[in-house]
């Protein structure tokens, strides 16, 4: 029920954080052992994980069971993203990774989906195990899932904007255009946020800023595990039907009218 396969991982939690902009590693620590999260997300070209001679992020989950999900942010273009899992694979014995290739790098940060694709064709073949950072389009995940990818990761709503899920629908379209997991990622903004994107059929939910830029990162941290527990039972549970007008709770059939 709370397990998730994204190709040969076994997760015991649906939540996946992120190690940005948390003020030292000590509170990244904190907040994703909080989190109950099997998998951190680390920008490669801008966290420390490949230099030993350097405060490394590795020695600070050493004695958890949480891994590293290396990303390409900051990746414009294929043939960077490419270079870099290359050089982290070689480096660390990583090929569990998660494909970012930015388009629009000054305002939205939304994907180069065309470059996306291209990436994730080629480091599937090269045996890497491909998660992949791209809009709420059904059709692109699906030509992403034929490319090879081990999970399509669509947007919320723009990175760091803590907007939440701004079209449930395709949310919804993605999951049932795919085979492979279908995780929520970007623009999470609360714990109700991964709540919803569960409850639509998410397979998991990552977030980074919601956790890190929060008063008490440990306290959110916690409610975000909950909230992803909560809104996959909720999801197997299945929702009552929305009616227009109102449905007593207590029926009324069968009550002897009061004389």
């Amino acid at each position: 029920m709370h397990t998730l396969s994204i190709g040969a991982l076994r997760l015991k939690s649906r939540l996946i954080v992120g190690s940005g902009k948390y003020k030292d590693f000590k509170t990244t620590r904190e907040a994703a052992i909080a989190s109950g999260a099997g998998l951190i997300t680390v920008a490669v070209r801008r966290v420390n994980i490949t230099n030993p001679n350097e405060e490394n992020l590795l020695d600070y989950l050493k004695d958890t069971d949480i891994k590293l999900l290396p990303n390409s942010a900051g990746c414009a273009s294929a043939d960077e993203a490419i270079a870099t899992f290359r050089l982290v694979r070689e480096a660390t014995g990583i090929d569990l990774i998660k494909l970012e290739v930015i388009g629009d790098m000054a305002k939205t940060l939304y994907p180069d989906t065309i470059e996306t694709l291209k990436a994730c064709e080629i480091l599937a073949k090269e045996g890497f195990s491909v998660m992949v950072y791209t809009t709420d389009d059904p059709i692109m995940a699906r030509r992403l899932e034929s490319a090879g990818a081990a999970a399509v990761m669509p947007l919320a709503s723009a990175i760091g904007s803590a907007q939440g899920v701004q079209n449930r629908f395709n949310v919804i379209f993605v999951k049932e255009a795919v085979k492979v997991p279908v995780i929520v990622d970007a623009g999470v903004g609360c714990a109700s946020d991964a709540a919803i994107a569960m409850e639509l059929g998410a397979d998991g939910v990552l977030t980074n800023t919601a956790i890190a830029l929060a008063q008490n990162p440990i306290l959110m941290a916690e409610a975000m595990k909950n909230a992803v527990i909560a809104g996959r039972l909720s999801y197997l549970a299945g929702r009552t039907a929305r009616k227009l007008y109102a449905s007593a709770s207590s029926p009324t059939d069968g009550i002897a009218a009061l004389s």
